[in-house]
């Protein structure tokens, strides 16, 4: 039997894989596109041996997919299937998407082959670009100067018509080659003056000048600690503490050898644990920069380059896991303005009024004042701010490289797609309107009109696109590359704003729960999850479908699939659920002398064995209606073991007597509904073992459509505010009660439908049959106090009733 090979994890296109090497040579399909490291994966359906490529380094994989021209690549060194056509991708048998949780319980891809895969000379021309944009700022502010530095010329935040540069600015901003320190606030700068005027300094210091003067002596014993091979000493400067990253570029520019161009301190250790294990863990800043750059420029392969050539590799082996965004931006006059976004390789969006984005502190300064000339600081109105239309404005500035950006005309025309480059966003004064605009590759040619449109954006300028619509956005791609189109397809967006944060408390805890009214899409939402996220890390079983959103056929599939494979299971908890069902017990099996009773486990310990034995994949297990069971004794010993820092550590189940641990590849998301009975009410025990998220009506799905006058969104609002009023937040209605099949209701006879059998016997419920209360949350035109009903109204005049009572009467409420 053939020795299992060690895996290890990587880092490719921001999320985390687990790569299973060579083992010397790949395989090569007859009819596929992508090189093999199995010959045993379930995506070779070819009979019989197939051929097989030298690959005694192990790093074919990682060349073919850097490689600029993978079909030229494979080409020239013979990586071609049975029909001679060039392999053009990696198959998930040698490298496959994972969890955070699996990736760090693997060994990073090691320093040896990496070298070995890395090309220097691919890199030169970032570096050489990186000296020159060094030499251009100690052109421009001569280090000679530095003791004498005036303010006016660090500083952000300068009056209009100063002479510039400014050093902070064109530090954050104006210096793409040297890397980004920016993000944040402009607390790092030290000092900086605010849009009105005021300076902000450390409230130690007097006033600016003060401040200024002691920040600028530690900046100068910085770079002369730095330039004597003492870069551990800057730690103890106590005026430039607060700003890491500052200091550490202005080290790559005046001391440039002295440390790895990593400014970040997060970086930092981010490298050093990868490269160095566990032994820095007690260094401050500075001194972990000194660690990290003698680790690399004293070891074999890398000590003879330049330090940014080293950050260049480290940036290539293992970066941070930041999943591409896709975004979609409305272009406003998009038939004048396309073409030349097209030409120029930008994107370019109105609202000049606030000017440009840069000469901002951060996004609550440019909240508070915009320029109404379309110049910054030039007599705008304080306090006009970014206005409705300018929402989402400032996320321009949020977007890195490798972002997707999908430029649309209106609800439902694409102009293009392109991949943002490394400059990003950019004001261009020079342009006659449109001046904010990122940097894009308009690489392939889409263009087209989506079916369906999109009904609502919502304000926003920059939106999430969803990966549903990403993969309609897909069909309209009308480039005959089909390695280009496979390869963007399978690039998922990330999980959007509810997922993530899911995902964020699953793997912070382990287990969570979705709480809140009734309607609120708490079992959808758990659903939805569990296909997206164990569907893109499920790629080992066919026919799985991440994308797919619930109402769609191939949502059911996917669900029906992950259920099947075991991945998912799904239980619901209720009054008689106990120990027995959830962990295990005894059950009657028929025998020789009739029936005997035998330990079985129950639902969460197969769950758990199943999980145990393959730790490369996630496995989920949803319980609707959490709080219906009596959690401690459905629990029992696991409220101990299911901790996340407990996970792997045994407990001795008392009927079985084995040894039982909840592998860390289990999750458990749980539904609960508010109306029944609140948090506050679950065993304290409980409660701290599980993140508790909640869901709360959502009238956005509902905006804009309307059953006769009534607008749907605007009636659950105004509902929803008089039950905050009468009774608590925990009894509201949700959205899903009008939205059967995730549409919503169309006719008055549906809408009068989901009153009549569906709101009013809730309502009813709440108020205890209190037709006083009843007729607050509805209205007298709706209900009879007196007779205790609901008026018999045909279903036109009820909703009549419904729009007089809650959208144009007195009774209607703001959100």
């Amino acid at each position: 039997m053939a020795q299992e090979r060690l895996k290890y994890s990587v880092t490719y296109g921001g999320r985390a894989h687990e790569l299973t090497p060579s083992g010397g040579e790949v395989i090569l399909p007859r009819s596929g596109v992508k090189i093999h490291h199995s010959g045993s994966c379930w995506h070779l359906t070819d009979s019989g041996d197939l051929p097989t490529h030298p690959d005694p380094a192990g790093v074919l994989w990682r060349q073919l997919l850097d490689a600029s021209d993978p079909a030229a690549f494979s080409a020239a060194r013979g990586l071609v299937n049975g029909a001679g056509k060039p392999l053009t991708g990696v198959c998930s048998c040698a490298l496959r998407a994972v969890t955070d949780d699996h990736a760090d319980s693997l060994p990073y891809w090691p320093l040896d082959p990496a070298f070995a895969a890395f090309d220097p000379e691919a890199h030169g021309a970032a570096v050489e670009a990186a000296d020159r944009e060094a030499a251009r700022f100690r052109e421009r502010f001569p280090w000679e100067e530095w003791p004498t530095l005036s303010l006016d010329r660090y500083a952000l935040g300068q009056q209009p018509g100063l002479p510039g540069p400014f050093y902070s600015r064109d530090l954050e901003y104006g210096s793409k080659p040297l890397g980004s320190i920016t993000g944040g606030s402009a607390y790092k700068h030290f000092v900086f003056r605010r849009r009105d005027g005021v300076w902000w300094h450390d409230t130690k210091y007097p006033d600016a000048a003060t401040a200024w003067e002691a920040v600028r002596a530690g900046i100068v014993e910085a770079v002369e600690a730095a330039r004597a091979g003492r870069v551990a000493e800057i730690d103890d400067i106590a005026a430039v503490a607060s700003g890491v990253t500052v200091v550490a570029k202005t080290l790559r520019i005046y001391a440039p050898d002295a440390i790895l161009p990593v400014y970040a301190d997060h970086l930092t250790r981010h490298y050093l644990s990868l490269a160095g294990g566990d032994a820095y863990g007690g260094l401050r800043p500075f001194a972990r920069k000194e660690a990290l750059r003698r680790l690399f420029l004293d070891r074999e392969g890398s000590k003879d380059w330049p330090p940014q050539l080293v950050l260049r590799f480290l940036l290539w082996w293992a970066p941070l896991r930041v999943a591409p965004r896709i975004v979609r931006i409305g272009i406003e006059d998009g038939v004048r303005v396309w073409p030349q976004c097209l030409e120029g390789g930008y994107l370019a969006v109105r609202h000049e009024a606030i000017g440009d984005l840069h000469a901002f502190a951060g996004p609550e300064e440019a909240t508070e004042t915009s320029g109404s000339d379309g110049v910054p600081g030039s007599g705008g109105v304080p306090g006009s701010g970014l206005s409705p239309d300018d929402l989402g404005l400032w996320d321009l500035i949020g977007l890195r490289a490798g972002d997707r950006v999908v430029a649309m005309a209106g609800r439902d025309t694409v102009l293009g797609v392109g991949q943002v480059t490394g400059e990003g966003y950019r004001w261009r004064p020079d342009l006659t309107g449109h001046r904010h605009t990122v940097s894009v590759d308009w690489a392939g040619t889409y263009g087209g009109v989506l079916d369906p449109s999109v009904g609502d954006w919502g304000p926003w300028l920059v939106t999430d696109v969803r990966p549903k619509l990403w993969t309609q956005i897909q069909a309209l791609r009308t480039t005959s590359a089909p390695e280009a189109v496979e390869a963007e397809t399978e690039l998922l967006p990330p999980l959007d704003a509810g997922l993530q944060r899911i995902s964020d408390a699953l793997d912070r805890r382990g287990q969570a729960v979705l709480y809140g009214p009734p309607g609120t899409g708490k079992t959808r939402q758990a659903l939805r999850f569990a296909v997206r996220r164990l569907g893109e890390l499920s790629d080992d079983l066919p026919g799985l479908h991440p994308a797919a959103e619930p109402g769609d056929e191939l949502f059911g599939h996917t669900v029906r699939a992950l259920t099947a494979a075991g991945r998912l299971t799904l239980v619901t908890f209720h009054p008689g659920y106990g120990y027995e069902d959830f962990i295990e017990g005894l059950r009657p099996r028929p025998g020789i002398a009739g029936l005997s009773l035998e330990t079985t486990a129950g639902v969460f310990k197969e769950v758990c064995t199943r999980a145990a034995a393959d730790p490369g994949h996630p496995y989920l297990v949803v319980v609707d209606e959490l709080n219906r069971a009596d959690l401690p004794k459905v629990l029992g010993e696991l409220i101990t073991v299911i901790e996340k820092d407990k996970r792997g550590m045994a407990v001795t189940l008392p009927l079985s007597k084995e040894a039982f641990c909840v592998p860390r590849n289990v999750q458990l998301l749980g539904t609960m509904n508010t109306a029944d009975r609140s948090i506050r009410q679950l065993d304290s025990a409980v409660r701290r073992r599980f993140a508790f998220l909640e869901l709360l009506p959502d009238a956005g799905p509902l905006r804009g459509s309307a059953v006769e006058e009534l607008d749907l969104g605007v009636f659950l609002d105004a509902l929803n505010h008089r039950i905050r009023r009468e009774l608590d937040r925990e009894k509201q209605i949700g959205q899903a009660f009008f939205l059967p099949g995730g549409k919503p209701v169309a006719t008055a006879a549906e809408l009068a439908s989901v009153i009549r059998d569906e709101i009013l016997p809730l309502l009813q419920e709440y108020a205890y049959d209190d037709y006083g209360l009843l007729t607050a949350f509805l209205g007298e035109d709706l209900v009879d106090p007196v007779s205790h009903t609901l008026r018999e109204l045909p279903d036109e005049k009820l909703v009549a009733c419904l729009y007089e009572e809650f959208q144009v009467g007195a009774g209607a409420q703001p959100a």
